[in-house]
């Protein structure tokens, strides 16, 4: 069972956190924020906190709260889920003369993040596209492991009995996630880590793809040699249960 907390979360870090990417690869989107020096505090009753901060051409997902441009409320975590889901709208605390970036840039920075997670199979067929949709789902998708492990009860089980240290997660020739593990905490960044004690790889940007949609299973992925596991295992035994809960709540 999906818990809306835990889905505020993954939706907050995790989805919202992919404009971080669009920012830094698409042209359309690093437009909408171009000469923008302004952040969006999220402040969501009975759920978590974070702040969306646009500057210098980038922009950064910082959790907890800050000292922001615009702030905006929600009553509950299903209230903030609808929002995303574009069924409800916040309600603006600060920032009333800034609004019109809300429901104009912002809002279509929304959009190309909707474009880029949800592909048709037309647009999957251009390599630029589909390499930017595998990327941004893959990040998304790890960013939200980490939430759901420390977060949804069945997650929190597996992370328990997860070993300290470093989960490199890595697409070959390509982008890197890095899962830190510390007393059953994980914490996820982007890059690649210098000592991993274990490795999840994929070969290529087709085999990341088909695991990450489902049309590929871990085993005939390893069967097959799209994926690798090295170093130690069992960090990668107890992470399976939780990157298998990450379609709950991303679906």
């Amino acid at each position: 069972m999906m818990d809306s907390t835990v889905l505020a979360r993954c939706n907050l870090f995790a989805v919202l956190k992919g404009m971080e990417y669009l920012a830094e690869h698409d042209p359309v989107s690093a437009g909408l924020i171009e000469g923008r020096e302004l952040s969006i505090q999220f402040i969501i009753a009975r759920g978590p906190r974070g702040c969306l901060a646009f500057s210098g051409g980038r922009a950064e997902m910082k959790r907890g709260k800050h000292k922001s441009s615009i702030v905006l409320y929600f009553n509950s975590p299903e209230h903030f889920n609808k929002m995303i889901a574009g069924e409800a709208n916040p309600v603006p605390l600060k920032g009333f003369t800034r609004l019109g970036f809300l429901t104009g840039p912002f809002m279509k920075l929304a959009d190309r993040l909707d474009y880029y997670l949800r592909p048709t199979e037309a647009l999957l067929k251009d390599p630029a596209y589909f390499r930017m949709n595998t990327e941004l789902t893959a990040y998304t998708a790890f960013f939200a492991l980490a939430e759901i492990g420390n977060h949804d009860s069945k997650g929190r089980l597996s992370a328990a009995h997860m070993p300290d240290g470093v989960l490199q997660v890595l697409v070959e020739k390509g982008i890197g996630v890095q899962i830190h593990v510390k007393r059953g905490k994980l914490s996820c960044v982007k890059g690649h880590h210098e000592d991993p004690r274990a490795i999840l790889s994929f070969r290529d940007l087709d085999s990341a793809h088909r695991v990450l949609n489902g049309n590929l299973d871990t085993f005939t992925g390893l069967g097959s040699g799209e994926m690798a596991m090295k170093g130690f295992i069992p960090m990668l035994d107890h992470m399976n249960p939780i990157l298998d809960l990450v379609p709950l709540y991303l679906s």
